[in-house]
């Protein structure tokens, strides 16, 4: 157990030979290429509703409010319709997440990730092709159901397929690929904005990610634990040998596995229950906190509101494109680096620096924003302070990036029993859904009324989860899936639950 009270286990308990292998390597890559669809539709979203055509087509509102001369900067934006288009998908993303606990369970993880992205697939076009509100609006609530999909099986996937030892490592893969989803919209959305019909060509290419991802997962085999779940033991050794390596015993690790998956079918438990036991408190509050603290560090929605935010704050519209595209890059070099450093520094160590580091760089951007557009938010801001505003936002996004970022995705993926994996999933991705739905319908009003306070109420979350993380969380690195339990155990406040 690590020094002081609020440690976890530095090792494994009984660790397999894991080894990392050329087909781990590519079973995972192509797994985490799921992100890819809810990078891009995070990127997209933003730059299209700074579109000069699409506001016009769909949120003429939006146009006439700029046009005014004496519009509070905070306010151009605020448009219930225009965050009705953003925020339709999340509500979506909530329902199908909910279904996928039974569908992964039933279909395996695999599966799921393929109806996910068929889905997408499908109201991407609709998106492309859209010719009022209605279509624009059930487009995106196809895209919801797919990203719900594929959120809730691919870190389940990553975290059940990698070794023990690498798990953070290859589980971060999610995150960077909706990193790179995000880079690839900012800059296509940078190439479409002086087109008439540029907004149908970024809406409409979600279409690619999307086929990349769904075919990439018809190529892979479904994870070993979700084999033997569904009772295909022959094809779970095989799965378990082909990501392993041909020369490793796997038959210790696939004996463990079955011998977890029989507890949980003697159960015969439902798991929307059996997750609500006594035992499963510090999962269950895991799977909501962490999730629900990963939106409250305002990320996505400064990622959704990115090109909108630099606008208001001085930015033209293709430098404030621009501006988006160099956030996204941040963030895609910093998920590298948690990539690196994760096995070996450990979950929490990332969780409290990048937090601190997040929690700074709010608070300078509202000192910067009070200072210079004044309380009302009526001033100019000068190009200088705009440019001060976007390195703040940088280091902001590099802290998230090594941090909130992959391992709100890790860490709920890997802490669960396999009789409630699925569920536990289920319930962090319905809560990471609804959160961002709430916030995303009230970011743009929010920036209206608090102005540079909106900042302050970020940095206050954000202090206060890592004062959680400090307390409560304790720590994964290198601990087999099976094993988990023992990290509760050793842990000063959650073993009084998990404990007889």
């Amino acid at each position: 157990m690590a020094v002081g009270g609020f440690g976890g286990v530095d090792g494994p308990v009984n660790s397999f030979n894991g080894k990392i292998t050329a087909s781990v390597v590519i079973t995972c890559i192509v797994a985490a290429s799921s992100g890819l669809i809810f990078g891009y539709d995070i990127g997209i979203s933003g730059g299209v509703t700074t579109m000069q055509p699409f506001l016009q087509k769909f949120f003429p509102s939006v146009l006439r409010k700029a046009a005014e001369a004496k519009t509070n900067i905070y306010c151009v934006y605020d448009s219930q319709v225009l965050t009705s288009f953003t925020s339709s998908l999340y509500i979506a993303g909530l329902a199908a997440s909910l279904v996928a606990s039974r569908l992964t369970a039933a279909i395996g993880r695999r599966n799921t990730m393929v109806l996910g992205g068929l889905t997408f697939l499908a109201g991407a076009a609709i998106n492309g092709g859209a010719a009022n509100v209605a279509m624009l609006i059930f487009g995106r609530i196809l895209l919801g159901f797919g990203v719900g999909f594929t959120n809730q099986a691919t870190p389940v996937y990553l975290s059940e397929v990698a070794p023990p030892r690498w798990r953070g490592a290859f589980s971060t893969g999610f995150q960077f690929f909706i990193g790179i989803g995000v880079v690839a919209a900012n800059c296509i959305n940078y190439g479409t904005a002086k087109r008439s019909w540029g907004w149908r060509l970024s809406l409409g290419l979600a279409v690619v990610p999307a086929a990349i991802m769904t075919i990439g997962a018809l190529l892979i085999s479904d994870t070993p634990s979700s084999l033997i779940e569904r009772g295909k033991v022959e094809q779970a050794r095989h799965s378990l040998r082909k990501v392993r390596g041909k020369d490793c015993d796997v038959e210790a690790e696939l004996a463990e596995l079955k011998k977890a998956s029989d507890v949980a079918n003697e159960a015969k438990r439902e798991p929307f229950v059996t997750i609500f036991e006594r035992q499963y408190r510090p999962h269950l509050v895991m799977s909501i906190a962490i999730p629900f603290f990963q939106q409250l560090t305002g990320i996505n929605i400064i990622a959704f509101y990115a090109p909108v935010l630099f606008q208001s704050v001085g930015f033209g519209n293709d430098s404030a494109l621009i501006a988006a595209i160099i956030l996204g890059l941040v963030n895609l070099a910093s998920i590298l680096v948690s990539t690196g450093v994760v096995d070996r520094f450990g979950r929490r160590f990332l969780f409290l620096e990048g937090g601190i580091q997040m929690f700074v760089c709010q608070v300078g951007v509202a000192v910067l924003l009070a200072v210079t557009t004044g309380v009302s938010g009526t001033k100019e801001i000068s190009k200088g302070y705009a440019i001060l505003v976007l390195v703040l936002m940088c280091i902001y996004a590099a802290g998230f990036g090594w941090s909130w970022g992959p391992l709100s995705w890790l860490i709920p993926s890997e802490i669960f029993p396999i009789k409630i994996r699925s569920t536990g999933q289920s319930i962090s991705v319905a809560v990471n859904f609804a959160t961002t739905f709430v916030l995303s319908q009230t970011f743009l009003t929010m920036l209206c009324h608090f102005k540079y306070g909106t900042f302050l109420f970020y940095a206050a979350w954000i202090a206060s989860m890592t004062i959680f993380v400090a307390l409560f969380l304790p720590e994964t690195k290198g601990i087999p899936l099976d094993s988990m339990n023992s990290v509760w155990e050793k842990h000063w406040y959650w073993r009084r639950f998990v404990s007889g």
